[in-house]
């Protein structure tokens, strides 16, 4: 969670044109009718899905409902009429997995572009879906559609559909929140909410039915489908997909009293995640693009987290302004540097540590993390809290007062980021600054547009690169009473590693990486509540390889 959250079809473009015309089916398949006009009942109920490439091997994913468990076929090929067919198998759509099913499609060729689709008993088929494997050796680029914080309820998915008809990314890449475990009225506030954008179920998500419940609806969204048709994914959960400020322990949304069992809930949000996403039941996993660059998804949320830091809980009791600031003082100085804090766990950590140390000593540029939650250091800054309007909810003015003594205190923003895990982040860190790596963190959850530069002990680390969100609302709905100019010019002049932000905008990042440098054009939207809507406006940062800075000339 961050500080804004409270307690149609791609067009032909998106396809390999030349080979549709070429051969002369644009009746079949991925070309075929809309999507939003399939059914999503029996049979083949939304689409096809890829991930979790590597340079021989994918991951393929569909769903069948049958009348009982029913085995599927599978085939690959380089072209739309499978006239060869470069791997295949079989797979069992069984009611306890919730007719999903996913099935490796492996001695496939690196670099490569193919189709695939899946064949049920009756001869029936799915959708075409087109994947990638990763390359292996000489790599001159590779390109990343990258998204973060998808809440259906306030809008549409136009990032996706652009992203989708851009045509031209290696892969997709879901940075969390891929949905948002609220009920209708919740977030989005009954006002706030898109007309059409109809939720399923109709209350707050916890058993397994529920979570699956909820993918279904998010999966019959015709953006969201074309994406994972059209590109391998990889992908990993946030808190979201749980429920709000999760924890290995717990979770903020979570009530013990009337919603049973952590672990019970936590292990069905699971569940769900790995049946109706192309994931492997792998916590972390390492991809290798040539001899480019090593991604390294990391689980930030479930696995080893400790709890987050709550400055209600650091400043309760406190009614005047010295006994706050003491307090805040107080925890700067002692709890918040607990070295023991964990965001990663150790097992996690090492294995970075050496994939670092491998990517880095085999000459790869770059080295880059595929997480959630921002690394680089984020503090409110304190103008920001001056002249408050008096109509300002009660909830936002006291995170904006809250976070503006923080800031006075040399303390974050966010807790629920790796602000909140100084420690955690530092092992992080020195494993980047001994492997002699150059990081480039991706990260999502704020919904907001960033740019770091990270650095560890006054020596240079990386680049981070913070997604905006494809339609939850950011910063300029949580002060709204300022000019966002006036909001990004005084949260930048505050933060010093912070070097550029976008506070309004929705949308995606489209990220190159090459031998010289790692690059994110952020692509914002025209409106999120208009279906269809393009890509008003981009914004480029980059960083050549080996200086581990943003280059903001």
């Amino acid at each position: 969670m961050f500080a804004t959250e409270p307690p149609a079809a791609a067009p032909l473009s998106a396809l390999d044109r030349r080979t549709l015309l070429k051969g002369g089916i644009l009746g079949l398949g991925v070309a075929g009718a809309p999507l939003a006009a399939q059914p999503g009942g029996a049979g083949f109920s939304h689409g096809v899905a890829s991930g979790e490439p590597a340079a021989d091997r994918v991951l393929l994913w569909t769903r069948f409902v049958g009348a009982q468990d029913t085995k599927l076929e599978f085939a690959v090929s380089e072209t739309l009429d499978f006239s060869r067919v470069a791997a295949g198998g079989s797979i069992t759509a069984r009611p306890e997995n919730d007719w999903c099913c996913k099935a490796w499609a492996e001695g496939l060729e690196p670099g490569r572009w193919y189709y695939y689709r899946f064949t049920a008993p009756d001869g029936s088929h799915s959708d075409i879906g087109r994947t990638k494997t990763l390359p292996v050796g000489k790599t001159e680029k590779f390109r990343m559609a990258v998204f973060s914080c998808s809440n259906i309820g306030f809008g549409w998915f136009n990032a996706y559909a652009h992203a989708a008809a851009d045509g031209d990314f290696d892969c997709a890449l879901h940075l969390g929140d891929y949905f948002y475990e609220y009920g209708p009225g919740t977030y989005p506030a009954t006002e706030q909410a898109q007309p059409g954008r109809v939720l399923f179920p109709a209350h707050e998500i916890v058993a397994l039915a529920d979570y699956r419940t909820r993918y279904a609806t998010y999966r019959r969204d015709p953006d969201l489908r074309r994406l994972h048709q059209l590109y391998p994914m990889i992908a990993g959960w946030d808190d979201h997909e749980s429920t709000n400020d999760s924890w290995e322990g717990g979770a903020q949304n979570h009530q013990g009293e009337s919603e049973g069992e952590w672990s019970v809930r936590k292990a069905a949000a699971i569940k769900a995640y790995r049946e109706w996403m192309p994931v492997s039941d792998d916590n972390w996993a390492t991809y290798e693009v040539g001899d480019l660059a090593t991604l390294f998804r990391l689980e930030t949320r479930l696995t080893a987290r400790a709890e987050q830091f709550s400055y209600g809980d650091i400043l309760a009791g406190k009614t005047d302004p010295e006994a706050a600031m003491a307090a805040l003082v107080a925890f700067r100085d002692g709890d918040y540097r607990d070295g023991s804090r964990e965001l990663l766990g150790m097992k996690q950590q090492a294995w970075l540590a050496d994939g670092l140390r491998r990517s880095a000593g085999a000459g790869k540029p770059w080295q880059v993390l595929v997480q959630q939650v921002l690394m680089g250091n984020l503090n409110t800054a304190p103008k920001l809290a001056e002249g408050l309007p008096e109509d300002l909810a009660d909830y936002i003015r006291q995170r904006i007062i809250a976070g503006a003594m923080a800031s006075r205190a040399e303390l974050p923003l966010n807790m629920d980021a790796w602000d909140g895990y100084p420690a955690a982040r530092d092992r992080v860190f020195k494993a980047a600054l001994d492997a002699n790596a150059n990081l480039v963190s991706l990260a999502g959850d704020t919904h907001n547009a960033w740019a770091f530069d990270l650095d560890h002990a006054g020596e240079k680390v990386g680049v981070e690169f913070g997604v905006q969100g494809v339609t939850s609302p950011g910063l300029e709905s949580y002060a709204s009473y300022l000019p966002v100019d006036v909001l990004e010019r005084e949260t930048v002049a505050h933060n010093r590693q912070l070097k550029w932000m976008d506070g309004s905008r929705r949308g995606y990042m489209a990220v190159e990486l090459t031998p010289q440098a790692a690059t994110s054009e952020f692509r914002f939207l025209s409106s999120v509540r208009e279906k269809g809507a393009s890509v008003s406006a981009t914004h480029r940062v980059s960083a050549r390889a080996g200086s581990r800075m943003l280059d903001m000339g």
